[in-house]
């Protein structure tokens, strides 16, 4: 991502939390430029609410409940930023964001809807918005709606479906409604993903690749798993992905993780955080129904519909 982004942004500060020491102190070896490094410790001791919530929820859980604090925490320690975005690790840019600021114009707060594909759309109890590309300005409007949904998450931020919440993301479904300012960001290149992929057109133009109309800004690369043995596994569990649009968008992707990890290596030979064992024999047979219901869904999309009334049925 950090590559992608001094590829096609003219001018960017990435600021990374890490939280464990390996992490910290691998980035700061690399001294990358515009890239600032700051601890899960740091951040804990400007925010004591958050410190108090860590015995109380899993690593995944933590990192969501961290989100909101940490973007706090940066518009806290450095004044002269006025506007913040907080993305995803496992995003690829392809083009400069500057477009998707353009429709954000004067807005003081920036969600990306999931844009649920129709084969997909039962995934919607997910949330209408991923925390993915979340902005907010430093305004009244964009600082209100951060602090609401940090105080939220520090109350509640759990990896289940509970009483209208998931983790750190359903928090954001009524925010057009609750927040004055909210920009719902439109643009189909800003948060293509392998929930909605198959709706959209792909086709590479010089050195873009355009999604419908537009160029493609961003890629979600949703449940990507890095292979500490063979190759990794890309291949997002639940989606199907064809392979014209592997080549435009995984392909890529497969290359600069590769880069990635070689430019670690040259600092922390024998780094291997985040690279996992083959899964077990249940993961992938579970693997391969996903995938029957993936070509189910494409040859005969009536079935999606009879599994929603069947499952409606029995819990009658």
């Amino acid at each position: 991502m950090y590559e992608s982004m001094q590829r096609h942004c003219a001018s960017f500060t990435l600021t990374a939390c890490c939280f464990d020491k390996p992490v910290q102190e691998t980035l700061e070896k690399l001294q990358l430029p515009n890239l600032v490094v700051i601890s899960v410790g740091e951040l804990e001791r400007s925010d004591p609410e958050l410190a108090s919530t860590k015995a109380d929820r899993t690593p995944v859980e933590y990192c969501w409940t961290a989100t909101a604090p940490l973007v706090k925490y940066v518009l806290a320690s450095r004044p002269e930023v006025n506007t913040i975005t907080y993305i995803d690790a496992d995003l690829l840019f392809f083009a400069d964001p500057d477009i998707l600021f353009e429709e954000i114009g004067e807005d003081s707060i920036c969600i990306t809807p999931h844009r649920f594909s129709p084969e997909y759309s039962d995934h919607r109890i997910n949330g209408i918005y991923c925390v993915q590309w979340v902005m907010f300005r430093r305004d009244e409007r964009g600082l209100e709606a951060l602090e609401w949904w940090r105080q939220k998450c520090i109350e509640w931020c759990y990896y289940r479906l509970e009483d209208g919440k998931l983790g750190d993301q359903k928090y954001l479904d009524d925010w057009p409604k609750r927040f004055r300012g909210v920009c719902e960001l439109n643009n189909p290149g800003g948060g293509l993903a392998p929930w909605n992929i198959s709706q959209y057109k792909l086709r590479q133009l010089g050195e873009n690749v355009i999604v419908d109309d537009v160029p493609l800004v961003f890629f979600h690369y949703h449940r990507y798993s890095l292979s500490r043995t063979g190759p990794d596994r890309w291949r997002p569990p639940g989606y199907a992905i064809t392979p014209s649009q592997y080549e435009l968008i995984y392909s890529p992707y497969q290359e600069a993780l590769e880069r990635a990890k070689r430019k670690v290596w040259s600092v922390a030979p024998g780094f291997d955080a985040g690279l996992a064992e083959p899964p077990p024999l249940r993961t992938r047979t579970r693997v391969r129904l996903l995938r029957g219901r993936q070509w189910l869904a494409r040859t005969a999309p009536w079935t999606v519909t009879v599994r929603r009334l069947i499952g409606r049925k029995m819990n009658q």
